[in-house]
């Protein structure tokens, strides 16, 4: 039995099983023949994605936008949970599935999607799919994955799991457990508010609100428009918009004023929603900052809260892992028989365990 954690996100597509990580592109395209391969290219398999599941064919991620005709991409919650996690988290779990190993998956879900979406996203990730895996040099990997159990929890607990465990599973955070402290997941379509009180999860003031990174790529990709005449797809303007500049037909674009007046108003509006929404949580022990938005917002949505900002992962963890990080180090401490409380406010169901 493998243990892996799953993240689907509007903006990337995350896992990892402890020793290999793979992180793409939440971009779905259709299949063409391509009729000379270089060789000479990245030979990273997310780098190369065209997966052929259940007899229907994807190409996924960065090989998506560049060799598709027709990308799909989606900001619709029942969409990605319908059309595009199934494929997304099948294809991430095939990576790990050699020689017919069994699969155990934790994942998760916005907050208040949770209750909602808990039954159809079991039914997406389980049971024994077909997967062949398409090469550059044009081999193909054939692989049954088969996921034997799903744990699913709100999002932000990964990250807070992954601050009280160690890389197996057990208890190692000593002083975390007798605090009370708020997460801001920020992502890139919502963003995740979530109270952890002493090893419980507080339903009362834990949120999702449509306030994720997308709005400020919108606002850049706007921009853009008015000055080329090119309308630039969201999930093309990652690279631009770290970098401050794009180029467009031959000029270039500098972006990194506006990237910067775009970042500090959303995380105004950030401070505003969490002022709001913790307005009676004033013994807030501090707040962990957390998803792939933290990295950009971090260091002006910080001085702009009255609490203090406990530090997430490590340094040179990429902040798009830390739920997902958490994810799989909870599942070892479920599937291991090391026990860890889960915290008892929490609406995910009890699964059969694992006797495999």
């Amino acid at each position: 039995m493998e243990i892996i954690g799953i993240d689907v996100g509007f903006g990337f597509t995350k896992a990892t099983n402890g020793r290999k990580s793979f992180c793409f592109k939440s971009v779905l395209g259709e299949t063409t023949d391509i009729q000379f391969a270089t060789g000479l290219g990245s030979r990273d398999p997310v780098g190369n994605l065209h997966v052929t599941l259940d007899g229907k064919g994807y190409f996924i991620g960065d090989f998506a936008i560049a060799q598709s005709s027709v990308r799909q991409f989606t900001l619709e919650q029942e969409r990605l949970l319908e059309d595009f996690l199934p494929v997304f988290s099948l294809a991430a779990a095939g990576l790990y599935a050699e020689d017919g190993i069994t699969l155990n998956v934790v994942t998760g879900l916005p907050v208040v999607f949770l209750k909602q979406d808990y039954e159809k996203m079991i039914k997406a990730m389980s049971g024994k799919h077909q997967l062949i895996y398409h090469w550059p040099d044009g081999s193909r990997q054939k692989r049954e994955v088969a996921i034997n159990a799903v744990q699913i929890m709100p999002q932000p607990l990964g990250t807070v799991f992954g601050l009280l465990m160690d890389d197996n599973g057990r208890l190692a955070n000593r002083d975390l457990p007798e605090k009370k402290i708020g997460v801001v997941d920020i992502g890139f379509k919502t963003t995740d508010f979530l109270v952890f009180d002493r090893m419980s999860y507080v339903e009362r003031s834990s949120s999702t609100v449509d306030m994720g990174m997308s709005r400020s790529f919108m606002a850049i990709a706007e921009k853009l428009k008015r000055e080329s005449g090119v309308q630039i797809e969201l999930y093309r303007l990652y690279e631009a918009v770290e970098k401050g500049w794009i180029q467009i037909r031959g000029k270039e674009y500098h972006i990194a004023n506006l990237r910067d007046r775009v970042f500090a108003r959303a995380a105004e509006e950030l401070s505003g929603e969490i002022a709001r929404l913790w307005a009676d949580e004033w013994d807030l022990h501090g707040v962990i900052l957390t998803g792939g938005g933290s990295a950009a917002l971090s260091s002006v949505l910080a001085p702009r809260l009255d609490l203090p900002v406990i530090t997430a992962g490590v340094k040179s963890m990429d902040p798009r892992f830390y739920n997902v990080e958490g994810y799989l180090r909870y599942g070892k401490s479920r599937w291991r028989k090391t026990t860890v409380p889960m915290p008892p406010q929490s609406p995910v169901k009890p699964e059969k365990e694992d006797n495999s």
